[in-house]
């Protein structure tokens, strides 16, 4: 194919029409990319669930384990950067006098990505000019170990790295007084975010817990997708 024709398959496979296409760039190799409509996320399921199957019921040891406690959950975090943050114990709500046999202990558990837009397959002027819609999607389980156990930082940076164009944050609080154990959504659409984007920090943070057993909070389906959209802000 010429590369007019490869440009020509861009526009119509990703409904491009109106957007910027210069003929300078190798639309073979866009084409080839596939930057839009695809999770641009490496490893969106460190746990190997899906959002489709109910989380898994926690588990009691039948003899509590030995050795210091936990604070990081099991799975293969590849493609992320984590970092954990052990909680004080919160002793707020404890009578004075009242004999404290043993606490929970909290942790966040923290994982990163830093997704490069042009390094993905998509070019300045698109970027710029057309801004696309940049769909962020998360599922976290709804574990109930607190009223606070998940946190999303979302934020649209320029080619410095340092410099945020948009962001988003989400905080939910769970509902406690029931039990319910499923997936929970938490998504944003960012649209008509100015020029110069080139790379999305996706940033979250699960809670776990530590009594005689660790109880994690997991999560599936992390995403960050460029639909061929243009919304005005």
């Amino acid at each position: 194919m010429s590369a007019a024709e490869w440009k020509k398959k861009c526009e119509a496979e990703w409904s491009l029409h109106g957007a910027p296409m210069p003929d300078s760039l190798d639309w073979k190799s866009v084409y080839e990319a596939r930057p839009l409509g695809r999770n641009l996320l490496k490893n969106p399921a460190p746990h190997g669930l899906s959002k489709d199957t109910p989380p898994p019921e926690p588990e009691l040891s039948e003899v509590p384990p030995r050795g210091p406690p936990r604070f990081q959950p099991d799975g293969d975090f590849s493609g992320w950067t984590t970092s954990t943050e052990v909680l004080p114990y919160d002793t707020s709500g404890i009578p004075e006098g009242v004999v404290i046999c043993q606490m929970p202990t909290f942790s966040w558990f923290s994982m990163e990505q830093v997704v490069d837009l042009k390094a993905e397959g998509l070019w300045e002027e698109l970027l710029d000019d057309f801004q696309p819609e940049i769909v962020i999607q998360d599922w976290y389980e709804e574990s109930q170990l607190h009223e606070s156990i998940y946190q999303l930082h979302v934020k649209l940076l320029a080619a410095d790295k340092s410099t945020v164009i948009s962001e988003h944050t989400a905080n939910p609080t769970e509902e406690l007084s029931t039990y319910s154990h499923t997936w929970k959504e938490v998504s944003h659409v960012f649209s008509g975010y100015g020029p110069g984007v080139r790379y999305v920090h996706f940033l979250h943070r699960l809670k776990n817990q530590f009594l005689n057993d660790f109880f994690p909070t997991m999560f599936t389906g992390s995403s960050v997708i460029v639909r061929a959209t243009k919304t005005s802000s």
